[in-house]
């Protein structure tokens, strides 16, 4: 853990023991003076489920509020998930961001923060930075796993994809794609280690957290299908590892998983104009490097040529920008090149 998540205790305090057996349901209490309420508190929402020793497992969603597959598969798991069908401990934090989920936004509206870019916190900020603190010092550091599922959110969509952060050996690469596989997505995307030190994956691996993430479709809404694999894989985790009494039932089947990754932003499309963009490809297909990926038209000047934009390596489309309206530096498309861990 770095020196700066550490030394500081942390400010939010709970209702909920996390070392009691059973069942609780409560509130991280992030103190917030505002002029309407002056020794006001904000309710950041979890639950605890305990049955004696076993793996210590971190479930989160709404780290980006404006991403619902994870919190609508959290609230579900939350309400029927019981301490006897568990070994060890489960928490469930279903809005890690609570100012952005409450307001259905990817970013705080009270201070702008992005959740996944503030790790590992500060116990003297603002509220995002605190909660990551709180996220990164407190819960990490008592769990020996964690899954965090997002989505595309407002701005993007996503073919449902399981995500891992590479390891700093390859043991802890296949601790990481073992879980990857186990979930059961179609898409498996994984990132280089060093990539980004201020994401959840990267506070987990600096508390020694096995972890994935999810990016579960997106474009601010919900479907049926992207829900159940969701719901399916966080099952499928939890009886892999260990969690579940009876596992046999989730691990029945064998779900193949295509393993991607962007070895570098030369894998990601960006708008090179403002303007109205029109995509000339579709999630899921095949692309080549050089071939046309989008041309940016300009309303304001309608005599005027759009811009072509093309892709500058191969592969497959994982992900893609949902709102017409584009801005110099938007990403249009990232892409999956396939690849092995050996």
């Amino acid at each position: 853990m770095t020196s700066s998540a550490a030394p500081r205790p942390s400010r939010i305090s709970t209702t909920v023991d996390f070392s009691r057996d059973g069942k609780q349901t409560g509130f991280l209490r992030l103190p917030h003076s505002v002029h309407r309420s002056a020794y006001g508190w904000l309710p950041i929402p979890v639950v605890c489920i305990k049955n004696g020793d076993g793996p210590r497992v971190l479930l989160m969603s709404g780290n980006h509020g404006d991403e619902y597959e994870g919190q609508v598969t959290l609230c579900d798991l939350a309400r029927t998930l019981q301490p006897e069908d568990i070994k060890g401990r489960i928490i469930i934090l279903p809005m890690a961001n609570y100012p952005a989920a409450h307001a259905g936004l990817r970013t705080s509206p009270i201070d702008e923060g992005n959740l996944n870019r503030s790790f590992p916190g500060n116990a003297d900020s603002t509220p995002t930075p605190i909660i990551a603190h709180y996220i990164e010092s407190v819960l990490l550091a008592d769990s020996d796993y964690m899954v965090d599922l997002h989505s595309g959110g407002s701005s993007l969509n996503y073919l449902p994809t399981v995500v891992g952060r590479q390891g700093r050996t390859p043991e802890e690469s296949h601790k990481v794609y073992d879980l990857m596989k186990v979930f059961g997505a179609p898409i498996g995307f994984m990132f280089p280690p060093g990539t980004e030190d201020r994401t959840s994956t990267a506070a987990a691996a600096r508390q020694g957290v096995i972890s994935i993430l999810t990016e579960m479709g997106g474009s601010g809404t919900v479907t049926p299908d992207i829900l159940k694999i969701a719901k399916r894989g966080v099952r499928r985790v939890l009886a892999h590892i260990g969690s579940l009494k009876n596992p046999a039932k989730e691990l029945s089947e064998e779900l193949p998983v295509r393993l991607t990754r962007a070895p570098s932003q030369a894998w990601f499309v960006y708008a090179s104009e403002d303007g109205l963009w029109e995509p000339l490809v579709n999630l899921g297909d095949e692309v080549v490097k050089g071939q046309p990926a989008a041309l940016i038209h300009f309303p304001e000047t309608p005599w005027k040529e759009p811009a072509e934009v093309c892709f500058e390596e191969s592969g497959v489309v994982v992900c893609k920008r949902i709102p017409g309206r584009t801005e110099r530096g938007d990403c249009l498309f990232h892409l999956g090149s396939d690849f092995s861990i050996d």
